[in-house]
């Protein structure tokens, strides 16, 4: 599933081919624990659907610490 969000750090909006049903989205924005719904996902696109900060971002404002 295509999912657009824009970055809560850098404003800017990316769209990414996630691993995600319909039904999971709905379940998770409707309050089910996105690690309960997509536990198949890794904690970076689980982060990019939260905030829509990727793992290159991170890495550019927070040099030398892990997500």
């Amino acid at each position: 599933m295509k999912i657009t969000k824009t970055s809560l750090l850098t404003g800017i909006t990316r769209t990414l081919d996630l691993d995600v049903t319909k039904e999971q989205y709905q379940l998770w924005q409707n309050g089910e624990l996105i690690q309960d719904v997509m536990p198949h996902l890794s904690p970076e696109d689980r982060e990019f659907l939260i905030s829509g900060v990727t793992q290159a971002e991170w890495n550019n404002q927070f040099p030398g610490e892990e997500e």
